[in-house]
């Protein structure tokens, strides 16, 4: 399998380290074992002959007219991890001289795997117009801003769609590598994310901190400064636009442009925040933490922090509590 990795000035020096180092593990692995498997022949690419990461690592890229078309390219991400200075690095001409050479390779035939804020210079490229995609989860607000044509989903932490498929913040770098060693063989992917000591997560939503997406807007900070205080009390879309002084309907609507969810979604997600937190940092029973959030009862509790969170109470609560 030809693999180019697509690297700009100032790339995520984890990303970029995290992808290599996979391929490099499997192909040595493969070997090790003589397994059958075809080696992952990696280069990393670049439309600027000079690259240097985000901490200034200077980075040996080959010209992409030098290579064979690749079958699939990897994106990682750039080291901005902030709106405003990603906003700056994607206008530019080098980010937009990437995303027309993925342009170009994907009307080869190649396929496409971006990381992280990776995502966002795929996104660049119109080809993820129409596709479901996942990015880093507190870059959310500014993704669907950005990119409304892109079916959002930033709690998954691995979204294929089609050629394309698009993983989640940081680390999700190697559950991308690791997917892709998995399409040739299912055996040495588990083998390399056992030498990499790696846990596959098919969910960033427990790493999600939900004050963190309300600042993308001022009504949406508003809201999730209001909902707060009422958890126990329960849910009111009525009551919720009243104190905003707005209407249901733009409530409701501003909360979905901005975190691709409802007002009661998102009032789930505050209670669910802090019954981990009780959790981890006190010593109540499951019932008592249920009152304090809200909820008739631990069952209720318990069925929705193990939908929201793929994790029961045992492994939310601090080892010896």
């Amino acid at each position: 399998m030809r693999i180019s990795v697509l690297a700009v000035d100032g790339v995520f020096d984890t990303g970029l380290a995290a992808v290599l180092d996979t391929f490099a593990t499997a192909n040595e692995l493969a070997e090790l074992q003589r397994m059958p498997s075809p080696r992952f022949e990696v280069h990393v690419v670049g439309v600027r002959k000079r690259v240097r990461t985000s901490l200034g690592l200077r980075v040996p890229v080959k010209a992409v007219s030098t290579l064979r078309r690749p079958d699939w390219i990897v994106v990682p991400a750039l080291g901005t991890k902030m709106p405003e200075p990603l906003q700056e690095a994607l206008e530019r001409r080098e980010a937009q001289d990437a995303a027309e050479q993925l342009r170009c390779w994907h009307a080869g035939g190649a396929r496409i795997g971006a990381a992280c804020i990776g995502g966002f210079l795929l996104a660049e490229s119109g080809l993820l117009d129409g596709h479901e995609a996942t990015t880093a989860w507190w870059l959310g607000p500014l993704f669907r801003q950005r990119y409304p044509g892109v079916r959002l989903d930033e709690q998954r932490m691995l979204v294929p769609s089609g050629r394309l498929v698009t993983a989640g913040a940081a680390m999700g770098h190697l559950e991308l590598a690791l997917w892709l060693v998995r399409q040739s063989s299912p055996a040495l992917a588990d083998m390399t994310a056992r030498y990499l000591l790696v846990d596959t997560r098919p969910s960033q939503a427990p790493y999600m901190i939900p004050v963190h997406l309300a600042q993308a807007d001022p009504l949406v900070q508003r809201f999730e400064g209001w909902a707060r205080g009422r958890l126990r009390e329960g849910f009111s879309l009525d009551a919720a636009a009243a104190a905003m002084h707005t209407s249901k309907r733009t409530l409701q609507r501003r909360i979905e442009a901005v975190l691709g969810k409802s007002p009661l979604s998102y009032f789930q997600d505050l209670r669910v925040e802090r019954a981990v937190h009780l959790l981890r940092t006190s010593r109540q029973d499951l019932e008592a933490i249920a009152a304090e959030v809200g909820y008739a009862d631990g069952v209720t509790l318990r069925t929705l922090l193990r939908r929201k969170l793929g994790r029961g109470v045992r492994e939310l609560r601090r080892p010896g509590d």
